[in-house]
């Protein structure tokens, strides 16, 4: 509160009597409430969007919704959805106003003039007591650094910080965050045996230049997966695929964002920092990626995305990481097929994108990234009465978006490229949930991923942890890559890497392994737990005397290092750093 009214209270110590006049006291009203009511706003729209992002919005929801026409179709959707939050900033709003006219001055009795009698000890003695409560209050108290983020974490476990924050407070602790530190918990050296960034992969057999298509499929959760897990699930065509799939069933997102699931995907870069890596001040760094490292095999590289044009910076991403060929709304070309909010519906999109890579010269990397199970999670008008609603919102949309992949593989394989393609299914993070292991910290980011090669023997189901970085590396590793690397992942073909799942919420870290979690608020207030007995991670901590406590701080700790280096230095590929 003093940090967003700060101005208003330093004009209230103004040692004159226009302080009285009308005029001035007109201006402090506006000064309060163009301040005030704007962060109200952001309190509300962050009641609806909370469930989503499990997080407070922060400075980089400005940049978000500075990407256009993307964000101001959405609006009208949004404001259908949670009229109840509109509603609920009005009054608010109203109830803001009425109680700042409940104050007022009294300027009858010459009170100016009685002001002007006060002796200035006493004037001054007065201004110096309130200057110094605003002081600590602008700090947030009086020890040694000011209150952020992360002090929330010192009042409660990692999972209670959203519930002692608020949205004003993240929003402002943010604006001109610096920069990430380096740090120093081992040597170089050390620091990459423990996490190597660089990876070379050596095999007998030459290079196997088979085609890769990458499917990034929109809030695919794994809850809504039925073969994952003991219910029907929602998702017959996915179902299927994966019993001819090897698939992993302890796979974790890195992020909660779709800004932050494609650098995480397409490029090996986890969200370890407050603020998504495309609209961080990192986002310049030069990167490698699956596009970029293939492009040297002589790939024909493309990315294909039903949004609009500009949504998330997604168009200029993907150049960076050495894409060739961008592919959305506008290049679709036809918005009789748009879905009135993010974009091209998934089925009209994936049969062109079908067709699309059955002109496309061999061999190539594609990826696709899916909208239709996205909020407000709209289907075509036709289709209405196809897809039974479940006990969720998203259950229709994610009903329609497996039948749209339906669709898709089924003319895919017809083509004569199909048995020599490598298929690769992830989800760029968790939606809406129901079941309490899918909202705790663990099982928010749980995800499928699937690898499938028609007639390959690439099958079975993996209990190896494993995340979405992993899958450049693996990527590379499958097709026999014989060029050095960079990547925060490891391949989950290789058998003698140490396989981890990390990822950052409200300034705390995560990292997962043989059913065992471990957050670390900035690494002194750790939560261990079993989550394989304990699903919800929040009834008892695991004993911190299991090696499996050290092993992972360890490893957590060589990841931070070697993350915030590799940022900080721009050695996010092979050969800046001399190695």
């Amino acid at each position: 509160i003093i940090m967003s009214n700060i101005l208003f209270i330093v004009l209230h110590f103004v040692p004159f009597s226009f302080f009285y006049s009308s005029l001035y006291q007109l201006l402090l009203k506006i000064i309060f409430i163009t301040v005030n009511i704007p962060f109200l706003l952001f309190e509300c729209i962050d009641f609806g969007l909370f469930r989503f992002s499990a997080k407070h919005a922060t400075s980089d929801a400005f940049k978000i919704m500075s990407f256009g026409e993307d964000f101001i179709n959405t609006v009208p959707g949004m404001i259908r959805d949670f009229w109840y939050l509109f509603l609920i900033f009005i009054v608010l709003s109203l109830l803001l106003v009425w109680s700042y006219h409940r104050i007022h001055i009294v300027t009858q009795n010459n009170a100016p003039e009685r002001r002007n009698n006060v002796p200035i000890v006493k004037k001054l003695l007065i201004h110096m007591l309130v200057f110094g409560l605003v002081i600590v209050g602008f700090r947030g108290g009086v020890q040694f650094k000011p209150v952020t983020i992360i002090t929330a974490s010192g009042y409660g476990s990692s999972k209670d910080v959203a519930l002692i924050l608020n949205t004003p407070f993240t929003i402002l602790k943010t604006f001109y965050k610096s920069s990430l530190v380096e740090l120093n918990y081992f040597s170089v050296k050390e620091a990459e045996r423990i996490a190597p960034v660089i990876h070379h992969y050596h095999h007998p057999e030459p290079f196997r230049n088979f085609n890769v298509v990458l499917i990034i499929l929109e809030s695919f959760g794994k809850e809504y997966i039925g073969s994952l897990n003991r219910w029907q699930g929602y998702t017959p065509f996915l179902d299927s695929l994966i019993g001819e799939s090897l698939v992993f069933d302890n796979a974790f997102a890195n992020g909660k964002r779709s800004i932050e699931g494609i650098p995480s995907i397409v490029a090996g870069i986890p969200p370890l920092m407050s603020e998504p890596f495309i609209t961080s001040a990192y986002s310049g760094n030069t990167i490698n990626s699956i596009a970029s490292l293939l492009a040297k095999k002589g790939y024909l590289t493309s990315f294909y995305h039903g949004g609009t044009n500009g949504t998330m910076n997604f168009d200029n991403f993907t150049r960076l990481a050495g894409y060739k060929a961008y592919f959305g709304r506008r290049e679709y070309n036809n918005d009789k097929d748009f879905d009135g909010s993010w974009g091209i519906y998934d089925e009209p999109f994936l049969l062109r994108y079908s067709e699309q890579l059955n002109l496309m010269h061999q061999p190539f990397f594609s990826t696709v990234f899916t909208i239709s199970s996205h909020h407000p999670y709209s289907i075509p008008a036709e289709l209405q009465f196809r897809f039974s609603k479940g006990t969720l919102p998203i259950h229709q949309s994610i009903r329609y978006a497996d039948y749209a992949l339906k669709k898709f593989f089924q003319q895919v394989s017809t083509f004569n490229w199909f048995d020599n393609t490598l298929f690769v299914l992830v989800a760029d993070h968790t939606a809406l949930s129901e079941y309490p292991f899918y909202q705790s910290k663990v099982g928010m980011y749980s995800i499928p991923i699937i690898f499938y090669r028609h007639h390959s023997g690439l099958n079975g189901l993996s209990h190896l942890t494993t995340q979405q970085i992993d899958i450049m590396p693996s990527i590379l590793d499958y097709l026999h890559f014989d060029l050095p690397f960079f990547s925060f992942g490891e391949s989950v073909f290789d058998t003698t890497a140490d396989h981890v799942a990390v990822n950052y919420l409200n300034d705390s870290y995560q990292i997962l392994s043989d059913n065992y979690s471990l957050s670390l608020d900035t690494l002194k207030n750790n939560f261990f737990y079993h989550y394989a007995a304990d699903s919800v991670t929040q009834i008892s901590p695991a004993n911190k005397d299991n090696p499996n406590y050290a092993k992972l701080e360890r490893k957590m700790k060589a990841i931070i290092q070697n993350y915030n280096s590799a940022m900080i230095k721009n050695r996010m590929v092979v050969g800046r750093d001399g190695r």
